[in-house]
């Protein structure tokens, strides 16, 4: 080295050498922290990037910027609306109106003279469908009393139902239930629905006592129903979240195409789950998503959710390079064939094509097996998920296809996802329900409506038996 201040120093060797081992460590850890960086902004934008089609996500939670629609169905060349041979549903002309009212037409058209007596060579009928004027209908029951000739009194007994100097009537009570339970509103606005159309004064405290009368007395059918689900060959149970109390609670769901069962418990998992009294010990075939909590329900037959996996396939089809060949689009087209190929068969009622059926098979497996290869480092989350998806698909075909070999089993669970939309739509229009007494009260109200709905009974009426402490109760045989 210089002594000269003026003259730029010389590093050793041995400083050189210290030096690069120093930046070589440190351009090691930088790379470490780009490839973290990169497989944390990967996680970010896959999270980003889920909306309801590829992923379990609801579409209320698409925003206004909504993507496609969330149906993965391809397109069936047919135009939308109805089809040919639909009946319809319109206004149609009655034989026997209320009111006939007839127009004369005046001065003849020709000459001018009066017409008053003339005879009618035809006449065109035009009818007006309207509401008549709402009013309420008061009805006063006289208890007479009557005195005997030894001197006793007895007054008459009052009809069931009959219980105060004052009271409403089974059919407003049906109204309420059936605005609060039936269209979502807020005890508030039914009560002002009901004093705006009817001019029946109610208050939000009365909707509550009519809500809670009428959940007590689903009591029977709530049993009914539990039975007949836990009896069944083919279950699908599904659960959602719902804000009560200000905290998240969950909607369990027990359902099949003629009966619903739905309840509200603070748990999500096995606890919540056997407080609905189905799955426990049930041994048909429990169709539902691959959450981890329904396969400990080990006496039942599985069949995974296929509309599920549909979307978790294709959020992985997304995120591949476009115009690159991907393991989860042949997997997702796969299952979709497997699907269409069953719904053929049951179209046609003929058997589901042997040959066929293993051609579709073996790609869908030959498309998991490709995933689990690539995604076999799972050297990130993002990664690993993927690679569980793919070995999900080998682990449990067995049970993703078992609607393929038994026609009574649906291939995805969306039944029990159109249940309980209604509880998320009764959160989105009117908000969270104050108590978990009030949440268990309207799912059993919604439980009831249901099931008369898949029964093909109407709500309202079926609302007026429940009110007169008669609910309409489904057939046990």
């Amino acid at each position: 080295m210089s002594d000269d201040p003026l003259v730029p120093s010389v590093p050793s060797y041995d400083e050189l050498a210290a030096l690069v081992v120093e930046q070589a460590a440190l351009i090691a850890q930088l790379r470490a922290a780009l490839e973290q960086a990169r497989a944390r902004i990967a996680e970010l934008e896959a999270q980003v990037a889920k909306t309801s089609r590829n992923s379990s996500k609801p579409p209320s939670s698409d925003g206004l910027a909504k993507p496609a629609p969330k149906s993965l169905r391809t397109k069936t060349g047919r135009r939308p609306g109805g089809q040919n041979g639909h009946p319809g549903s319109t206004l149609g002309m009655v034989a026997d109106p209320d009111v006939r009212v007839a127009h004369e037409p005046g001065p003849c058209s020709g000459c001018g003279t009066s017409l008053a007596g003339r005879p009618v060579t035809r006449t065109e009928r035009r009818q007006v469908f309207d509401l008549p004027e709402l009013r309420p209908h008061v009805t006063e029951h006289q208890l007479l009393e009557r005195e005997c000739g030894c001197g006793t009194r007895t007054k008459a007994t009052a009809p069931a139902g009959v219980g105060a100097p004052v009271q409403y009537g089974p059919r407003v009570t049906a109204a309420a239930v059936y605005l609060y339970t039936g269209q979502f509103l807020s005890k508030e606005r039914t009560a002002t629905a009901l004093a705006e159309l009817v001019g029946i004064p109610l208050s939000a405290g009365t909707v509550a006592a009519m809500t809670a009368r009428a959940a007590t007395d689903l009591e029977g059918f709530l049993t009914a129903v539990r039975d007949l689900l836990a009896g069944a060959e083919v279950v699908g149970a599904d659960e959602t979240g719902l804000r009560v109390a200000g905290k998240l609670h969950w909607v369990h769901c027990a359902r099949t195409g003629k009966y619903t069962l739905i309840d509200c418990h603070p748990k999500r998992g096995t606890v919540g789950i056997d407080a609905l009294g189905v799955l426990t010990g049930f041994t048909g075939v429990m169709v539902h998503d691959a959450w981890a909590a329904y396969d400990t329900y080990t006496t039942a037959t599985h069949q995974l959710c296929v509309a599920h996996v549909l979307r978790e396939l294709q959020a992985v089809s997304d995120a591949a390079p476009a115009g690159t060949w991907c393991w989860a689009t042949q997997a997702a087209d796969a299952l979709v064939a497997l699907h269409r190929l069953t719904v053929d068969a049951a179209a046609t009622g003929t058997p589901v094509d042997p040959k066929t059926l293993v051609a579709h098979t073996r790609a869908l497996r030959h498309a998991a097996h490709i995933g689990i290869t690539q995604t076999s480092p799972r050297g990130t989350k993002l990664m690993a998920a993927r690679h569980a998806l793919a070995c999900r698909l080998i682990d449990r075909e067995a049970d993703y296809l078992r609607f393929t070999h038994d026609p009574r089993v649906p291939a995805d669970n969306n039944g029990c996802e159109r249940d309980i939309r209604m509880i998320k739509l009764r959160q989105k229009v009117s908000g969270c329900l104050r108590t978990l007494t009030g949440a268990r009260q309207f799912c059993a109200i919604r439980s009831y409506l249901s099931t008369a709905t898949k029964h093909g009974i109407p709500l309202f009426p079926t609302l007026v038996h429940l009110a007169e402490g008669r609910p309409w109760m489904p057939a046990t045989s």
